[in-house]
């Protein structure tokens, strides 16, 4: 039983220590010159979509949850955004290569068809971020005017 109780102070010890290392926050209060919007048309509607169920994983500003200042609850967050973030960054879109944009649209596309995105995992705790079909369907089609407008852009 002494045994039992030195390993839960061992553990209660860790747990309060790493409550000070926390990762730093996708924070940015700079506007974004790269940014999507700069790049293709977007009207209010979609801008609103995609910030209320994308932009905290895939752009420089994310929006924080309570439970952000817990570890190691923040180090699985912290890892989640950063990979969203390498996968598509709307605030770097501009950056990419012209091939690139496009296959940044067509995968929101196809990920939006197949359902892929926003991560059930994230749609579990955020419940605004799940999207109506009516919703799907106005990224959709705003996805392929951006493609066709981006196409005539780099001819």
């Amino acid at each position: 039983m002494k045994g039992i109780k030195k390993i839960l102070l061992g553990l209660l010890v860790i747990l309060v220590i790493i409550q000070f290392v926390q990762p730093a926050r996708n924070k940015s209060g700079q506007a974004m010159p790269n940014d999507i919007s700069k790049m293709v048309n977007m009207p209010d509607d979609v801008q609103g979509i995609l910030k209320k169920a994308c932009y905290d994983c895939h752009s420089n500003n994310t929006q924080y949850p309570w439970y952000a200042n817990v570890q190691p609850l923040n180090w699985f967050l912290d890892n989640h955004v950063q990979s969203g973030k390498a996968e598509l960054n709307f605030n770097e879109f501009g950056a990419y290569t012209p091939r690139r944009q496009q296959s940044k649209l067509r995968a929101i596309e196809n990920s939006l068809k197949d359902d892929t995105m926003p991560l059930s995992s994230y749609t579990l705790i955020h419940r605004n971020a799940i999207l109506s079909d009516a919703e799907k369907m106005q990224i959709i089609s705003w996805v392929q005017i951006s493609k066709d407008s981006l196409n005539n852009r780099n001819l």
